[in-house]
């Protein structure tokens, strides 16, 4: 028991110095680099390498302690990033919407995913040198042993999945940036840990294309293909549906008696 303790309590620690160390990059980024555009490139590097970062050890606490405290550890982790990444999502499929909206240009989604996706490939080295120390139990041979996949259903339905999942996290977070509530990012966090649970084990629950691929990209039991269909195509399917879908009479309907409600 002690020392199942001790290997939650370094992981945790792994955990917390990851967002320390993204916690203090974004800070200089905000004071150092003044063009607007170049501080999102880093912020977003910044926050997929923290959100990355942190899974990576989050497998860890699943594999050793359940799906239920990887859930706790996710639940308060989310809540954190949405209170301190700023206008970052670390997720490709939001600069997607945002171009689809018109809100922004493909050239400049195009660069934010490219971040993105930099910074949650690189911070695998980091997390491959604590690994390394082996300082507990649970991270002997972590550092070098092949990955497998999470994928555990066909691949068409693995996309659907990420698909449909993506889909109604993404309506739900429309709604709730409507709403205004001091609760909002509770609601957020606990919705988004709800579905990652629910398809933890047949998809893996990512319905994230950067974080998935930083986790899981040449994993044995994958190919790139299946890799793309289930994850990005997926994920970013759902996305899109999601705009047309909380555009919906019936959505809108109701978000209409919620506000009259609030009132």
């Amino acid at each position: 028991m002690a020392a199942t303790i001790i290997a939650l309590a370094v992981s945790t620690l792994y955990i917390i110095l990851t967002t320390l160390i993204a916690y203090w990059m974004r800070r200089y980024t905000d004071y150092y680099i003044r063009d607007p555009f170049v501080r999102s490139l880093f912020l977003e590097a910044i926050a997929t390498g923290e959100l990355c970062g942190a899974c990576f050890e989050l497998i860890i606490i699943a594999d050793n302690w359940g799906v239920s405290m990887y859930g706790v550890y996710l639940f308060v982790l989310t809540i954190w990033w949405s209170l301190n990444w700023g206008d970052a999502t670390a997720c490709p499929y939001t600069h997607i919407e945002e171009v689809i909206e018109g809100t922004k240009s493909v050239r400049d989604a195009f660069l934010l995913i490219w971040a993105e996706l930099v910074g949650g490939l690189a911070v695998f080295r980091y997390i491959q040198f604590l690994w390394a120390l082996e300082i507990v139990s649970t991270h002997k041979n972590k550092a070098f042993e092949d990955c497998t996949t999470d994928l555990q259903v066909p691949v068409i339905f693995g996309a659907f999945i990420e698909c449909v999942a993506t889909c109604i996290y993404r309506v739900v977070s429309h709604g709730l940036n409507e709403i205004n509530s001091r609760i909002n990012v509770i609601i957020d966090s606990f919705i988004g840990t709800t579905l990652v649970i629910a398809a933890f084990d047949y998809s893996g629950g990512y319905f994230n294309p950067a974080l998935a691929t930083s986790l899981k990209y040449g994993c044995l039991g994958t190919s790139f293909m299946e890799h793309v269909i289930v994850y990005w195509v997926g994920a970013c399917a759902g996305s899109i549906a999601s705009l047309r879908v909380y555009k919906s009479p019936f959505v809108q309907q109701y978000m209409e008696q919620y506000k009259e409600k609030m009132l």
